[in-house]
């Protein structure tokens, strides 16, 4: 399939597919108390078990995919419904996949995709990275590793570029891990402080 054939509509209706999709859940889960209680949304969660924890899996993967749900707030959701330690690994694999799947992608359709997927601004705002091959591989994995920039969209952005696929599984799977720890465990303490507010 050639990159031509990546058409602007078709990923403008997932978009906009997936954020009325997230609309509803996010009212849906609102009315049922899983926004405002912590307890109640670890049991919800927790009944479906293995599936629970896919499903959630399966989200990260696809917030990464397709840049509709912000990311962090599907991050912190996965340490609030399993806890630190288990919700670090969940996210982790989860963005992790998706990243490499999202370098795939844009391995296979080449940069049209970009234009596609991303406003002319975000491309045109970290293009001069990819200037030179060495710069630009200094500084994704400082972007990686320290949560600055948007990773979905450098994650496509370094599948366009002569970037291997050794070298950008060895940052993602080793730069990952503290920025999600940060990330998350930073947000967390945050909304357990909102979440009484709401009560």
């Amino acid at each position: 399939m050639s990159s031509e054939s990546v058409k602007t509509p078709i990923f403008h209706i997932i978009s906009l597919v997936g954020i009325i999709g997230c609309g509803f859940l996010a009212i849906w889960c609102y009315q049922s108390g899983l926004l405002t209680s912590v307890d109640t949304l670890h049991q919800t969660v927790h009944q479906f078990g293995l599936l629970g924890i896919l499903l959630f899996i399966a989200i990260q993967i696809i917030q990464v995919v397709i840049p509709v749900i912000p990311g962090g707030i599907s991050t912190v959701a996965g340490v609030v419904i399993f806890g630190a330690v288990e919700g670090f690994w969940w996210n982790y694999i989860g963005i992790c996949v998706g990243s490499m799947i999202a370098f795939g992608i844009a391995k296979y359709y080449g940069r049209p995709l970009l234009h596609q997927l991303f406003s002319q601004q975000t491309i045109k705002k970290y293009d001069a990275w990819v200037t030179k091959d060495r710069r630009f591989t200094r500084c994704f994995a400082l972007a990686i590793f320290f949560p600055v920039a948007p990773d979905d969209f450098l994650c496509y952005l370094a599948g366009t570029t002569a970037m291997d696929w050794k070298t950008f599984s060895l940052i993602i799977w080793l730069g990952k891990p503290l920025s999600i720890a940060a990330y998350s465990i930073g947000l967390k303490t945050f909304i357990e402080q909102a979440l009484p507010l709401f009560n």
